[in-house]
């Protein structure tokens, strides 16, 4: 089998891979998200999500600041994460950006998904 050939000067040879980062902090454990977050990125969600709940935080803070593109994939990720600890740990969304907010309102997971506007907000939420 032979490898897929790579076009070299496609529109989105700028586009940055994306990451995840795990950070406790004194309420909790933020995953800050960067990048696109699609199919690809999805699965590090998933796992940072699953070792965040290793750490048995109090909150879960998932942090799209700075996330670039939120494609169905990630949304569900989302929602498996909030679904997953419904009852054990609370999980906040902080999503600002037009970008990533505005999938979310027109998918109405702004109904379902604890949403907020920055990371202070979401780590003082009662």
């Amino acid at each position: 089998m032979t490898e897929p050939e790579r076009v070299v000067g496609g529109p989105f040879d700028d586009e940055p891979t994306g990451s995840v980062g795990l950070e406790e902090v004194p309420e909790g454990v933020v995953l800050a998200v960067r990048g696109a977050l699609d199919l690809s990125l999805a699965p590090k969600v998933q796992r940072a999500v699953e070792r965040a709940v290793r750490l048995r935080p109090a909150l879960l803070v998932i942090d799209l600041t700075e996330v670039s593109f939120l494609a169905s994939a990630g949304m569900a990720e989302l929602v498996r994460a909030n679904r997953q600890l419904q009852g054990q740990v609370p999980v906040r969304v902080v999503a600002a950006g037009r970008l990533v907010l505005r999938p979310l309102e027109l998918t109405r997971l702004t109904d379902e998904l604890a949403i907020h506007p920055t990371l202070d907000d979401a780590l003082a939420a009662g």
